[in-house]
Order: structure tokens, then sequence, then C-alpha cells
């Protein structure tokens, strides 16, 4: 990965964010923390 990709990721991550933020109340990191936690508990139930 390019210095120029990872930059563009991070602006097109860090605009979601902001577009949350503004314009939906900003739920978007709690809804990715709770699916990020369903993942780990799902992850870890097949280990």
């Amino acid at each position: 990965m390019t210095n120029r990709i990872a930059i563009g990721l991070a602006l097109v991550v860090v605009g979601a964010f902001a577009v949350d933020a503004l314009a939906f109340g900003g739920t978007l990191p709690v809804f990715l923390g709770r699916k990020g936690l369903e993942f780990i508990e799902w992850i870890a139930f097949w280990r």
C-alpha cells in the first residue's frame, strides 16, 4: 500500500465519520463498536 492510497483511505474514513456526525447524530461509532464486539464474540466461539 502506497502512502497515497493510505491517505485516501484515511480521508474516506474520516469523511464518513464527519458526515455521520453532522447529518445523522453521530451514531456510527456506537454502531461499529457494537458490531465489532459481536464479531469478536462470534470469532471466540469458533476458536
